[in-house]
Parts: structure tokens; C-alpha cells; sequence
């Protein structure tokens, strides 16, 4: 039979080709019979570049760009005829910042700045059409670090530019120029749908990984409520509660203000890379969809890829598999969600064991999983 393995990445241990060439390796060594096909996803977040690259081809443009903590990064875009595809991730990532260094106060002072210096080399470049992929950022600044870069600073009460980070702009009063985009379509590709603020906002639900704490995210929150007044104010656009104007530590909210159109990341990049059409051949042949993430929790309910391929399987009447470094979502929200079981290297090989092997022992449990699988 054919099976479609088409996983996200693993958080920082396994980019999505190499959790795909992993999960692909384990199966076929418990069912060499079986047409596995590869199609490494991404749905915005880390590795969004990369998969489309692999996907479309085009030219990957390099360049140096302030990384959240202030330093310098290396950030890159994808250059596809006349569209530029944007990882968010790749100038704010969490993955810049080092786990002992994920502080409450680094929370409040990590910037976006490096988006707005990816957005504004691509659009110096030419790109007509400009898809930032959103998620994994290590910010919650609301995007205005990357309005900062494109010219429209921060400002308080007396005029002055306000310091990086998302806790200073509870004194944020106004922007500077906000830049105009003419003739450029903006596109933002989500991972979640949460808005801005409260209790399923950017600080309160992706604020405590990013190193805040009760109080941080409080204080993250009110200061974000404060900048959603000033973007109204300066463009016109209330993105309160925007779907997704949340994601991405807040980013979501400036790139909408800014006209942006939202399209789901996990869809856009299911169309770009043909996923359908390996699907309708899988379940043509009675086949099954594997996908997967770092961590299979309440959040991969909201938007993000795995739900995704799961409703593209269950559409074709097709099972469809989600192995998982962790799996946190029970039984009955999987199934509601498409996901016919769920698997997690941890229950299988310990925690410990799947951080220092996570290749071999996400292709341990592909193996595991294919002998009950597998016909």
C-alpha cells in the first residue's frame, strides 16, 4: 500500500525532512513492500523556507538581521518568480535563543526588527507578492519591531522611540510614518488562529515557552492592548480579534494592519507541495497519511499542519497517523480533529533517550507503528 509521510518539524531536534527521512527509514524496514513517499511540510513556522524551497526551487537569498535578543542573525528569503516567501522564524525564532537564556525579561525585550529587514530586502528586490510565514518566534512585541525597521518607530508621549520589545510599548502613544506597500501583496501564512489578547492571546497562550512568567505575561498582555490602539489609530484597523493576529508573538497583528490577506501556512504549503495529489494516490491504493510534530497538544487543534493533513486524509476516507516527540491531546479530540491514533517517542523510547537520538528513535517508533499498520 501507499503511505504519505508528511510531517511538520520536530521543534529544535528534527527539521521536517529529516523527521519525514526518519519516519521513512522506520517504516520501510518493518514493511519494505509498502510505496512510502515523503513530503516534508511546514504551516509557517520553523522550516517554512526550506520545505518550499524543496518544493518550488527558486533562489534562497541570505542576508544579516537583528535576531531577537539584539545580535546579529543570519535570515534568509525565498525567491520564487516574482513572490518572496518570508520565514519569521528564521529572524526571531526561538531557536536564537538559548533555553537558559529564556527569561521573564527577555520575554519583554525580544524583537521582530529582523522581519521587517527580510520584508524590506525583498521588497528592494522587486517581489510583487510578499508571504511571511508566522510562528516559532521567540517575541511578543506585536510586530512592532519589524514596523520599527520598515520606518514606523514606536513612539511615546513625548515624541522619542521606544526600546525593543514587547513591555515597553505600554507607553507606546504613537508610530512613526507607517510604510506604504503599493503595488505589493502582503500575505501572512499562520500556524493558529488566536487574536491578540486575553486568555487565548499571543502572551497568555505563547508567552510562558518564550520564558515569561504570570507576571510577565500580564504585563505583556496590557502593553500589547495599548499598541492595538495605536496601530487603529495609525492605519485604520482594528486587529483586536483578528484570527491569528496573535501568532507569532503578536506579528500577526502589525502585518494585518498593514493589509495584509491571512491564509492558513498549513494550507498554503499542503497546496504548494502537491500533498493532495500524493493523498488521492494513497487512498486509491487503500493507503494511510503519517504525519507529526515536536509536540501533539491542545495547540496543534488550532490551525496547525497536522490537522491539516488529517482532514485531508479523512476527506478521502483515508486513516491517517500522527507520531509526535509528545502527545498531550486525547483520544476523542484527535479523532474529532481526523487523527485515527496518535503515538509519542516518548511513551516508547524515554525522554531522555528521544533528545539525544530523536532520528533513531522517531524511526524506532515508525517501525513499531507500521507492523500494526501496515497490510
Amino acid at each position: 500500500m501507499r503511505v504519505v509521510v508528511a510531517p511538520d518539524s520536530f521543534g529544535g531536534t528534527l527539521s521536517a525532512r529529516d523527521a519525514a527521512e526518519a519516519i521513512a527509514t522506520g517504516w520501510r524496514r518493518a514493511a519494505p513492500a509498502d510505496d512510502v513517499r515523503v513530503v516534508p511540510l511546514a504551516d509557517g513556522g520553523t522550516g517554512f523556507a526550506e520545505v518550499l524551497q524543496a518544493a518550488l526551487g527558486g533562489t534562497l537569498h541570505e542576508l544579516p538581521v537583528t535576531g531577537p535578543l539584539g545580535g546579529t542573525v543570519t535570515g534568509s528569503w525565498l525567491r520564487v518568480g516574482d513572490t518572496a516567501y518570508l520565514e519569521a522564524a528564521a529572524a526571531c525564532g526561538l531557536h536564537h535563543v538559548p533555553r537558559e537564556r529564556r527569561t521573564p525579561d527577555v520575554a519583554r525585550s525580544a524583537t521582530s526588527r529582523g522581519v521587517g529587514e527580510l520584508l524590506a530586502a525583498a521588497r528592494d528586490a522587486g517581489a510583487r507578492r510578499i508571504v511571511v510565514g508566522l510562528g516559532g518566534s521567540a517575541t511578543t512585541d506585536g510586530g512592532a519591531g519589524m514596523l520599527a525597521a520598515l520606518g514606523a518607530v514606536p513612539l511615546g508621549e513625548d515624541g522619542t522611540p521606544l526600546p525593543d520589545g514587547g513591555a515597553p510599548l505600554a507607553r507606546c502613544a504613537a508610530l512613526g510614518p507607517v510604510p506604504h506597500l503599493d503595488g505589493i501583496e502582503l500575505v501572512t501564512a499562520a500556524d493558529v488562529d488566536n487574536p491578540l489578547l486575553g486568555t487565548h492571546g499571543a502572551a497568555a497562550v505563547f508567552g510562558p515557552q518564550k520564558g515569561a512568567d504570570a507576571t510577565a505575561v500580564a504585563e505583556l498582555d496590557a502593553a500589547l492592548a495599548v499598541f492595538a490602539g495605536v496601530l487603529d489609530a495609525a492605519t485604520g484597523t482594528d486587529v483586536r480579534d483578528e484570527p491569528a493576529a496573535g501568532a507569532a508573538g503578536g506579528l500577526g497583528a502589525a502585518l494585518l494592519a498593514l493589509g495584509a490577506r491571512r491564509e492558513s501556512g498549513a494550507g498554503l504549503v499542503r497546496t504548494l507541495t502537491g500533498l493532495d495529489a500524493e493523498l488521492d494516490a494513497a487512498a486509491a491504493s487503500g493507503g494511510l497519511a503519517v504525519t507529526g510534530e515536536g509536540s501533539f497538544d491542545w495547540q496543534s487543534l488550532r490551525g496547525k499542519l497536522v490537522t491539516a493533513v488529517a482532514r485531508g486524509a479523512a476527506d478521502r476516507g483515508m486513516p491517517c497517523l500522527v507520531l509526535a516527540g509528545q502527545v498531550s491531546v486525547g483520544r476523542r479530540e484527535a479523532g474529532a480533529a481526523g487523527v485515527d491514533a496518535t503515538y509519542a517517542v516518548a511513551d516508547e523510547s524515554g525522554l531522555e533517550a528521544s533528545l539525544a537520538d530523536p532520528a533513531g528513535t522517531l524511526a524506532s517508533l515508525a517501525a513499531q507503528v507500521a507492523r500494526r499498520w501496515s497490510r
